[in-house]
């Protein structure tokens, strides 16, 4: 998968993420976009680890999928360190 491709995975898994998880997280979307690449990134690494699956094309199930489970954890982490409020 190319540069670009993965910056747009992380983007559209940023945007999925946040409308999954509830409550506010705050941030706007300028933060949305990098949590979400932050996301693509550790879901491609924690995926290579412990589930021996790696990032493939920008249109197989397994990347968006490990991309948009990246997302939440970071988007979960990013929402206990600011403080924010989960509903």
């Amino acid at each position: 998968m190319g540069f670009i491709a993965f910056i747009v995975l992380g983007l559209i898994a940023g945007a999925i993420a946040k409308a999954i998880m509830p409550g506010e997280q705050g941030g706007g979307w300028f933060v949305t976009m990098i949590l979400g690449v932050v996301g693509a990134i550790l879901g491609g690494w924690l995926g290579s680890l412990l589930l021996n699956v790696s990032l493939g094309g920008f249109f197989d199930l397994r990347s968006w999928l490990l991309a948009i489970v990246g997302s939440l954890i970071v988007l979960g982490i990013w929402g206990a360190v600011t403080g924010r409020k989960r509903v």
